[in-house]
């Protein structure tokens, strides 16, 4: 049977990508099975419903997988990984070496070092493929936003908290876009920022610390000097104060999207590859959103994956506490960026007009 080019390319990628998942514990450190550790082990005996890793510690205790070696466990995690992509689509010129398909190859090679053990992440990204097979389907354009925006609520109330952030923050990246301006994405972007920092004070006043406060800077205080937080991302300026907390917020987001700070770790090159990839997928995902903007008469179904794209890249600037942890949790919403980087490939379906039949 003939296999098309892209389907070979792909399935490839795929193979490799699990191989070098299964001899993940030859080459990576102790510190990047930390999490996966803590999941498979249950010390504690924390397996719940609800929350990410009580639900990790159920999920891998049901499936026996928290018993398995994790070179089986990446042989397992991995493939289905790929699957769910593949429901999305591969677009024909996958297998051409363009900048924009180096892009997604590399991601999906990165897949390897993330995946291929005991993971919430794993779990995050088989949800946001369920996210994007709606976004993706033919459906109206309402129905979509909608029943995508209750599954990211509930995903929040459920696993993550601040995913319940990302349909609001992409409602109002819809709202902010229709006003007429030269650069709507940089207005987006700043102004999604402003509304987190807005939203950082409402918790100010309500819980008496800001949101980086309770969730970026609380994590990394007990985290500073160790060998393994090297790359934590700490404000430059204190955050007792609005105008702290704000610029600690804009830091946060820019270290996260754009962390040419991190040149600074010239010596280690994880992180260099690190900065060279995020400056790749964030040029190319501010280059396509605009793209997108431009032309919103034919892609208005696409407009919205943007919109949530940015709103969890915008959110991403508050709770991430490391340059690591940004990278992991990027992959975990994959599937949403695979569709945003190929936006333009007919991926994303519509619902047809229904024939009107004349009896005559």
């Amino acid at each position: 049977m003939f296999i098309r080019a892209k389907h070979f390319w792909f399935l490839g990628i795929a193979a490799f990508t699990t191989i070098l998942g299964m001899c993940s514990t030859l080459y990576l450190p102790d510190k990047y099975f930390f999490d996966a550790y803590l999941i498979a082990l249950d010390t504690f005996n924390e397996k719940a419903l609800v929350g990410s890793y009580p639900f990790s510690m159920l999920f891998y205790h049901i499936t026996r997988m928290s018993y398995l070696p994790f070179a089986l466990v990446a042989l397992i995690q991995l493939p289905l990984v790929f699957w769910a992509i593949k429901k999305l689509g591969i677009p024909n010129n996958f297998h051409r070496p363009t900048l924009r398909n180096t892009v997604v190859w590399i991601t999906m090679i990165i897949l390897a070092v993330y995946l291929s053990m005991p993971s919430k992440e794993f779990i995050t990204l088989l949800y946001m493929s369920i996210i994007c097979y709606v976004l993706i389907g033919p459906y109206r354009l309402w129905a979509k936003v909608l029943l995508s925006s209750l599954l990211f609520v509930f995903f929040g109330l459920w696993f993550r908290q601040y995913f319940i952030l990302v349909p609001v923050m992409g409602i109002l990246l819809f709202m902010a876009s229709h006003i007429k301006i030269q650069n709507r994405v940089l207005l987006n972007i700043i102004g999604g920022v402003l509304i987190i920092c807005f939203l950082s004070l409402s918790h100010g006043f309500i819980k008496g610390e800001y949101m980086t406060q309770s969730f970026r800077e609380k994590i990394n205080k007990v985290r500073v000097g160790r060998e393994d937080s090297q790359t934590i991302i700490t404000s430059p300026v204190e955050i007792d104060n609005i105008f702290g907390e704000s610029i600690s917020i804009f830091y946060g987001f820019f270290s996260v999207n754009l962390p040419v700070n991190s040149i600074k770790f010239y010596y280690k090159p994880q992180v260099m590859a690190f900065l060279f990839w995020q400056l790749l997928l964030f040029g190319y995902l501010v280059y396509f959103y605009s793209k997108c903007l431009n032309n919103r008469k034919n892609y208005k179904h696409e407009e919205w994956i943007f919109h949530f794209v940015f709103a969890y890249l915008i959110i991403q600037g508050v709770f991430e506490p490391d340059l690591g942890s940004a990278v992991k949790h990027k992959l975990g919403v994959f599937p949403l960026l695979y569709l945003a980087l190929f936006f333009d490939r007919g991926l994303v379906k519509r619902l047809s007009n229904p024939r009107k039949y004349v009896f005559r």
